[in-house]
This record gives C-alpha cells, sequence and structure tokens, in this order.
C-alpha cells in the first residue's frame, strides 16, 4: 500500500492574467482551483499512473472540508486528522503565455500536540511491512522538524519506506532519522550539503554527501536538466525530452510520484529515475498544478535520455 502525508495542503487557486505587472490591478481571465498539497499532488499523479493511495494530514475548516471533498472526488481515498485551525488558501497568478508567474502560499493554521498525537496513532495503526509512505511538503506551525523524526520510526519500524520531499531543517532531520529515500532540488541539496549542484555531474558528487548524512537513497531534481538517482553504490542520470513548459510548479511532486511507481514495481535503478523524469515532464506541460495522463507519460518516457555514472567506489571520477 502507499500512503501521502501532507502536513500542510493548501486550497490552490491560480489566477490567469494578460501580463503580470507590479503595482496595478490585474483582471483574471480565467480561475483554476486545485486541492493543493505536495503530498497530494503525489497521489493524484500516482492515480494518474494506474495506482491508488491513501492521503494523511491535517485539515480544518470549511477550506478544509471543500478540500476533502476535492480529494476524494477524484478518486484518492483519504483519513485526516481534523484540527481546529483553518486550511490554507495558496494563490498562484500566470501570464497567459505560461511564461511568468508569481506565487504566493499562505503558512497554514496551528497544529497542537494532541493533533499531531492523533496523526501518529494513525500511522501506527496503518503502517505495515513493504508499505510506501510519502512525507512531502512545508510544516504548519506549532511543529518542530522532531515531528518528522517521529514519523520516519513509525513508518520504518514495522518494515516499512519513508520518502521525503521537504526542505530545510525537516530535510535535515529526514536524512539524519534514516529515511529510505530523500528528493531534494538543486538549491535544497546545495544548501543541505554545502556543496554545488549546478550541473548533472556535481550534483551527482552531491549524491553521496546526501548519503553520509543517513539516507539510503536520494533523487536530485534539476528542472529541465533532469534529475540524478542513487541507490547508495550506483548512480544514475535522466533528461527530459524538450516540452513547451505551462507551469513547472507540481512537476516535482509528479517526479516523486513515478519514482515511487518505479520502486513499488521493483524497477531497475535507471527505469525507476525515467520513469520520475516523464512523469514530471509531463506535469510541467500542463496549466495549473495539473498532472500527465499514462499516454502522456508514456510517450516522454520514449524519448528521456538515461544513463549510468561510475560506482560509489570510483565517485572522485565523477
Amino acid at each position: 500500500m502507499i500512503y501521502t502525508i501532507t502536513l500542510n495542503p493548501a486550497l490552490d487557486r491560480e489566477l490567469t492574467v494578460h501580463q503580470i505587472e507590479l503595482n496595478r490591478v490585474l483582471r483574471s481571465q480565467s480561475i483554476q482551483i486545485d486541492y493543493g498539497g505536495k503530498g497530494f499532488n503525489v497521489s493524484r499523479a500516482l492515480l494518474a499512473l494506474g495506482v491508488k493511495s491513501t492521503a494523511l494530514g491535517f485539515i480544518g475548516g470549511s477550506v478544509g472540508a471543500q478540500l476533502a471533498a476535492g480529494i476524494s472526488s477524484l478518486g484518492i481515498h483519504t483519513d485526516f486528522v481534523h484540527i481546529q485551525g483553518e486550511t490554507r488558501t495558496n494563490l498562484s497568478v500566470v501570464d497567459a503565455d505560461h511564461r511568468n508567474y508569481l506565487k504566493v502560499n499562505e503558512p497554514g493554521p496551528w497544529v497542537s500536540e494532541v493533533e499531531t498525537a492523533a496523526l501518529l496513532g494513525k500511522i501506527s495503526a496503518l503502517a505495515s511491512p513493504g508499505d510506501w509512505w510519502i512525507l512531502a511538503g512545508s510544516m504548519p506551525p506549532g511543529i518542530q522538524p522532531s515531528f518528522i523524526t517521529k514519523i520516519i520510526n513509525r513508518i520504518q519500524s514495522v518494515g516499512a519506506y519513508a520518502a521525503v520531499d521537504m526542505e530545510g531543517a525537516c530535510l535535515l532531520t529526514a536524512c539524519k532519522a534514516g529515511a529510505f529515500l530523500v528528493k531534494p532540488n538543486a538549491y535544497e541539496a546545495a544548501g543541505l550539503t554545502g556543496r554545488d549542484t549546478s550541473t548533472t555531474t556535481r550534483a551527482a558528487r552531491t549524491l553521496f554527501k546526501i548519503h553520509d548524512l543517513g539516507t539510503r537513497q536520494a533523487v536530485i531534481s534539476l528542472g529541465k536538466a533532469g534529475a540524478v538517482y542513487s541507490d547508495g553504490n550506483r548512480v544514475w542520470w535522466a533528461i527530459p525530452p524538450t516540452i513547451e513548459e505551462h507551469n513547472p510548479i507540481g512537476a516535482g511532486d509528479a517526479m516523486l510520484a513515478g519514482m515511487i511507481y518505479g520502486l513499488s514495481q521493483q524497477l531497475p535503478g535507471e527505469d525507476t529515475l525515467r520513469w520520475g523524469v516523464a512523469c514530471g515532464a509531463a506535469a510541467a506541460s500542463l496549466d495549473g498544478t495539473a498532472v500527465g495522463t499514462l499516454p502522456l507519460i508514456e510517450t516522454l518516457l520514449e524519448n528521456v535520455k538515461s544513463g549510468e555514472y561510475l560506482e560509489k567506489g570510483k565517485a572522485s571520477q565523477l
């Protein structure tokens, strides 16, 4: 079974305007509403691949009720902890050519110790050997990074696998807690390790520094340049085909879904990365935080370029 955990979900509103201009009143040409949060995006992308998942997280208030109903309407099973606070709303403004955008995220509601304990209880009741758990997104106010360690320990103590896509202190905490997989982008990986990730080769070197922090597998997403992935011994790279990019927001979540799909199907490492990159490219080619259909992903997959770097023992030659 696959589970996604979204600690700080949001209702995403995207407004399309003719042109983004500062200090002026802009008129929206269209509005798109998505049920957001990185974990939810992963669940939606998995569903496009024909894989079911259960979405967990904190929701509250009328916005939370709207979000929960929307997620369920997509055919995704949910098991939320209901909190006192109001689920946040995030706003994106994109121009008509989809070349520029502004995105503003609310911080989210305060979450109490009683509410965090309730989520840990759900995880303990659900986690089974061989399950995949994806923890993604930001932390709401009231929760410390140490909560990530508690979640990972609950999951992996029973033989399940924790995959984490977070940033800053939460990413570092996940690595030190021994998360099975972490997925930073180039900026996050550089901040985590102090290493240069400006090229594919340099990012590949950085993977080993991430392993040294405690995580078993790591993938660094590099946007249009693709991604690099290591299982601790071998390193692969993959580059997506050229697409007409509409909105890169959510592409990293779709990429993680593709990776989890490959891992859960026990595909070889290079194939797993190829699925991840194809899913990310498909999402980036669509409006809003939409995810690609399986036919679109399979078409892109055929044109993903990929290969393998050297083994860890020869990493200095990268």
